[in-house]
């Protein structure tokens, strides 16, 4: 009986310093010692977006306008004779002008990305670019040159 007591305290004893053991692992809520520290950039251009929004910036179509008045003008002039064909130049005219300003706005718009960036004084600031360089939200961020970065 008097080993079934040794017994159980050595194994008690076992579990114990095991128990221990395992809590004294490396504390990972605090800042790791040593290793490349981030980079140092000043607080006043750093923060974490915010939202970044897609919009869609369209021409607005007076080029493909005047390109189309001036082919369906042409080829409106090479139709009928005397008045019939001022007036087929003047239809050709309206109708590859109004032809070529709908072809180019549904050909010429490109994305415009609004990333907004709350700072890290507090502020929140938008800037638009042309594409995201796989930016997310929650990203921490610098801005340079009116541009933003990951850091």
């Amino acid at each position: 009986m008097k080993h079934h007591y040794i017994s159980l305290l050595v194994v008690g004893l076992s579990m114990l310093a095991l128990l221990n053991g395992c809590a004294g692992g490396p504390d990972y809520r605090s800042a790791p010692v040593g290793g490349n520290p981030p980079p140092a950039y000043s607080n006043a251009n750093t923060g974490v977006i915010e939202d970044i929004e897609v919009s869609h910036q369209q021409s607005n179509g007076v080029g493909g306008a005047v390109v189309g008045g001036v082919v369906g003008g042409l080829l409106g002039n090479q139709i009928g004779s005397g008045s019939g064909r001022t007036a087929a130049t003047v239809a050709g005219a309206v109708g590859g002008g109004v032809v070529g300003n709908q072809v180019q706005k549904n050909h010429s718009g490109r994305e415009v990305y609004n990333i907004r960036v709350r700072m890290n004084d507090g502020s929140m600031q938008s800037f638009a670019q042309d594409s995201t360089d796989n930016l997310r939200a929650g990203d921490r961020v610098r801005v340079d040159g009116g541009r933003v970065y990951r850091y």
